[in-house]
């Protein structure tokens, strides 16, 4: 298995974050590889044109197949940003500061030897940033504003963990093969690499649409772990009839969604309803005792109460009548 080796002030200033690069490398993964459900109907959208990009750009489509292994993907695609919020041209400036060189060296990493295309082609780097362009504003950038409210509200539910929790409750949600195993070594995956020393150093977790965890690096001192956030793609649960007619369609199903800590922000983005409805809905469940709230900076959390699971596990119409 894989580890970082943390020490106290790693930790004390690791973040979550999002970033549109990743969130972009994240969607080419998706359009190459078999996916889960929940990503199919927006792959099916979308693969017919990346597809036919490919065939016009064969750089692009040489450069894919070297860049990803089984367990391993150039350096050159999944450096973590600088700062939070940068927009993707201004994360993309360090792969087009690259030399040819330079691209080919990352890639020889995953795949050798390299085709004839790769070794004869200049400009690999601005090759490369155009194809990351192209996937970002064909696949990505129109959602963008959805995405990014799905991914913040995922990253203040987990950040909001950690103060009851600690680590141990933060990492173990980020993945199967993520956790905290004491002694400052934190497991990342199951691929047999040797640990990697991030002690004194920059330790960034960002949400991304992604099927796995995936770890990154600008050495010396920048190291991140992706972890994988599906409500966007997911389909949301529907909530029993029995629920739904007692509470009404829209109450019950905030009510099901709100069985891990949810904000109004990820309730507005995966039901698409208003946020002045979100939160009407959420005083009434609160004020009947089936939803907890709490403030977790400036966003406010609720949950499903005791009483609120109850209610969800046993719908209205299977309990027994009153004698």
């Amino acid at each position: 298995m894989s580890e970082f080796l943390v020490d106290a002030d790693t930790l004390v200033n690791a973040r979550f974050g999002t970033s549109q690069l990743t969130e972009t490398v994240s969607a080419l993964k998706l359009l190459r590889a078999p996916v889960e459900p929940w990503f199919r109907p927006w792959k099916d959208a979308h693969v017919g044109a990346f597809q036919a990009a490919l065939a016009a750009e064969p750089v692009w489509a040489a450069l894919l197949d070297a860049a990803f292994g089984y367990s391993w993907a150039a350096d050159f695609l999944t450096v973590p940003p600088l700062e939070p919020d940068l927009t993707i041209e201004e994360e993309l400036e360090y792969l087009t500061s690259l030399d040819d060189d330079h691209i080919r060296a990352d890639l020889s990493v995953v795949r050798t030897p390299l085709p004839e295309i790769l070794l004869s082609s200049t400009g690999l780097a601005a090759e490369a940033a155009e194809l990351l362009r192209w996937v970002w504003r064909t696949t990505v950038e129109p959602d963008w504003p959805r995405r990014l409210r799905v991914l913040q509200a995922d990253v203040v539910s987990r950040t909001s963990r950690l103060s009851e929790q600690g680590w141990s409750g933060v990492l173990r949600g980020l993945g199967p093969d993520v956790r905290w195993l004491g002694d400052g070594r934190i497991q990342v995956n199951r691929w047999d690499y040797p640990p990697t020393d991030v002690r004194g150093r920059d330790l960034m977790f960002i949400a991304a649409h992604t099927q796995r965890v995936n770890v990154s690096w600008r050495l010396p001192d920048r190291f991140a772990l992706t972890y994988p956030v599906t409500g966007i793609f997911a389909t949301t649960e529907t909530p029993d009839e029995p629920l739904a007619q007692l509470l009404g369609r829209n109450r019950a199903r905030i009510l099901v969604e709100a069985a891990e800590p949810v904000s109004t922000t990820l309730l507005v983005a995966t039901t698409g309803l208003s946020l002045a409805t979100i939160s009407d809905h959420l005083r009434v469940l609160t004020d009947a005792g089936l939803l907890e709230r709490r403030r977790s900076g400036r966003s406010v959390l609720y949950w499903q109460s005791d009483t609120g699971r109850r209610v969800v596990r046993r719908p209205a119409s299977n309990r027994p009548e009153p004698r």
